[in-house]
């Protein structure tokens, strides 16, 4: 019974809505959206802005993935926690950081004389590697950890250098997943419009141009197939991830590859660490500096005027309810994940198991902007449209992918025989579930419940479709107050978001 249910969620929530998506293209429709003067320069800067971020990120998080698991440098831990902090607040907080920084107003452009310009290409791209890099970084850093490291010392007793042993021997072993974390950065980059959105300037990417079709025109035939086009290098994505955790063994503990680098690689290492650590925190900085300053980057004098000003305007109201969308995703997403996960993990002989192993993974395939405009199409004339349940289920779906396989990773590892001797004990399934299985994957659990909580704290892309005018969530006030020329009050709306989502983390790792 608990099969059929969660294959209906899936069916209705994931399957239908997409299936109406693609309904809604026509030949006709094809050649409007083909036709439009704006297409052909979209689709070329998404192409450009995305290979040319994701493969900046992907040589950055490549080299600080070196750094942190085969140097012996120093305060590790703190690097691995401020390389991870851009997933904590939305792309768009990326782009307007970048804004405040380099804008025609900003910062450094004030102290330096500069003249060049952040919006458009260079915006976009350097935006998008902030948002991206700490996704391949974590990939990167977690399979070299898994990288045997017997290899290694036969290489080094042989006389074989360091920078061969990296290329014939660690490069090689890199390879599906550099290929994995190219596809992932790609697909975030190319199906975001926060950062375009926010310092795009007269650079138009298909999400944006997605956006003001379905949104701003109402045209839902034109947002379908830019919507569908999207849709490629997502399964793409899925496709290659899927390849790839399918080969491999999660049985095998190799032995660590130990690093004996001298201190001038060392000081090399730490000296890049901070570089990048400077680059992911200035945004920060300058959310910081703008939301207390009079007049940025005029007055930089204390004033809580921003701050006052942004919560008479409903800032608080609109936590509350983004709070409430993360708690009540946070609750629902992990226990769905969790049944999920127990059935595909424990249960391999149950004849739906596979099937909902698939689509769980299936929605790692469908982005956030091409969900919520499915949702648009196929709920508009429902009685959930417009309400806060489909909001909450919308980043359910959304974020289900990674926690899923999070927990499912953790059931395997347990052993496999434990129920069938419970059985002979004649002992329930769910009591062993509670006294036994629980506990031990009690740490994934938090980590996923964080999952949904801090991602759909900032989410903006299928929320920006779903919205209702009443409650909203908080991050869409940054692009309302950007628009508006309220620099400071969205600064501090993305100062805000920060701080919850890292207040929540501290909370569940201390607990």
């Amino acid at each position: 019974m608990a099969s059929i249910i969660i294959l209906a969620f899936f069916g209705v929530f994931v399957i239908f809505p997409v299936c109406s998506l693609f309904m809604r293209i026509t030949p006709s429709g094809i050649v409007d959206v083909i036709n439009l003067p704006q297409f052909y320069e979209a689709l070329k800067n998404s192409l450009i802005c995305s290979g040319t971020a994701a493969l900046i990120s992907l040589c950055l998080a490549l080299v600080c993935a070196m750094c942190i698991e085969r140097t012996r440098i120093k305060h590790k831990a703190f690097f691995n926690l401020l390389f991870v902090m851009p997933m904590l607040i939305p792309s768009i907080s990326h782009a307007f950081g970048l804004v405040a920084l380099f804008g025609a107003n900003g910062l450094i452009t004030k102290i330096f004389g500069l003249n060049g310009s952040i919006y458009g290409f260079t915006g976009i791209i350097a935006g998008s590697v902030m948002y991206s890099f700490p996704v391949a970084y974590i990939m990167l850093a977690d399979i070299l950890r898994y990288e045997d490291g017997t290899q290694h010392k036969a290489a080094e007793v042989l006389g074989v250098p360091s920078h061969r042993r990296f290329l014939d021997l660690t490069l090689p072993f890199l390879k599906r997943p550099l290929i994995s974390a190219f596809f992932a950065a790609f697909t975030m980059i190319i199906t975001d419009y926060g950062v375009p959105l926010m310092i795009g300037g007269k650079t138009i990417t298909l999400p944006v141009l997605m956006y003001n079709r379905a949104i701003g025109m109402i045209d839902y035939n034109s947002g379908s197939v830019i919507g569908a086009l999207l849709l490629l290098p997502a399964v793409a994505a899925f496709v290659i991830d899927l390849l790839n955790s399918e080969n491999r063994n999660n049985n095998f503990m190799p032995e660590p590859v130990t690093t004996k680098e001298g201190k001038f690689a060392r000081t090399c290492s730490l000296i890049f660490c901070v570089v990048i650590s400077i680059a992911i925190f200035a945004p920060v900085i300058a959310f910081c500096m703008m939301t207390f300053a009079k007049k940025y980057p005029v007055d930089a004098s204390f004033t809580l005027y921003h701050v006052l000003k942004t919560i008479r305007r409903g800032a608080g109201n609109y936590l509350l309810n983004s709070i409430i969308y993360a708690f009540f995703a946070g609750i629902a997403g992990t226990s769905l994940a969790f049944v999920c996960s127990y059935i595909t993990a424990r249960l391999e002989r149950y004849k739906f198991s596979r099937i909902i192993h698939l689509i769980s993974l299936l929605t790692m395939a469908v982005p956030g902007i091409v969900l919520g405009l499915s949702f648009v199409i196929f709920f508009n004339r429902t009685s959930l449209y417009g309400t806060i349940l489909i909001i909450i289920i919308a980043n359910t779906v959304h974020f289900f992918a990674s926690p899923y396989l999070m927990m499912y990773n953790a059931l395997r590892k347990i052993n496999p025989s434990l129920e069938d001797t419970g059985s002979v004990l004649g002992v329930k399934r769910l009591n062993i579930i509670a006294d036994v299985i629980m506990p031990e994957v009690m740490p994934a659990v938090k980590e996923m419940f964080a999952y949904f909580f801090v991602n759909s704290m900032m989410t903006v892309s299928a929320v920006s479709f779903l919205a209702p005018p009443s409650p909203r969530p908080v991050a869409l006030m940054i692009p309302q107050f950007e628009a508006q020329l309220l620099m400071e009050s969205a600064a501090f709306i993305s100062l805000v978001i920060l701080v919850v989502n890292s207040l929540l983390k501290l909370f569940l790792r201390e607990k």
